[in-house]
């Protein structure tokens, strides 16, 4: 019976080392955040400072929405956070519709506890962020994504910026441009525009 013992030690050993190392590297995940400016606003006199999304804005947020709904083969977006402003939340109100999530409100301005507190409650996952254009460069940068980020033009609403923050190594910065799609809807570009691209 002793000896039975002394036989079972070794394999219980093991399998609390493998659980123990499957726990550390599932708890080291990679974490990816997704950034995008609010899509087009209605132009409204000055005295307004949160204008509403006109109609190319609610047609590039479902856009939007159709890009992100299947981002990830096994799971998709986990989060999502918008700013208070009003035209951040439409634009993110149909994806969160179709993924079935909460639109979290926080102000980005507030950059690093934002980013720290977007990091410590979503290791692992992967999280939009909807907000300005005027932010997008410093939220990048906490990450210590790419400090090159260019400027945008005041009409210029199709990119997605998607940092990926792995538990071990560089963190990259990726440029998409989903607006691509949108314009060819409209006709801005040609089929044979977009397929040289």
């Amino acid at each position: 019976m002793e000896r039975r013992g002394f036989k079972l030690l070794p394999i219980a050993g093991f399998i609390v080392t493998c659980l123990g190392l499957a726990w550390f590297f599932e708890s080291q995940a990679t974490t990816t955040l997704i950034f995008v400016r609010h899509t087009d606003t209605v132009v409204t006199p000055s005295e307004t400072n949160d204008p509403p999304l006109s109609e190319s804005g609610f047609e590039r947020a479902e856009l939007l929405a159709d890009v992100l709904e299947d981002i990830d083969v096994i799971a998709g977006v986990d989060a999502i956070y918008a700013s208070p402003a009003q035209r951040t939340q439409q634009t993110a109100a149909n994806l969160a519709e179709r993924l079935g999530l909460e639109v979290r409100l926080a102000d980005p301005y507030d950059v690093e506890p934002f980013m720290a507190r977007v990091l410590s409650e979503h290791k692992g996952e992967i999280v939009l962020v909807v907000t300005h254009d005027d932010i997008l460069a410093p939220l990048v940068e906490e990450l210590h994504g790419s400090k090159n980020l260019p400027s945008m033009e005041p009409d210029e609403y199709g990119n997605l910026y998607i940092v990926t923050i792995p538990w071990f190594g560089k963190v990259k910065t990726l440029r998409l441009r989903y607006d691509l799609l949108f314009r060819s809807s409209k006709g801005t570009y040609s089929d044979s525009r977009l397929n040289q691209l």
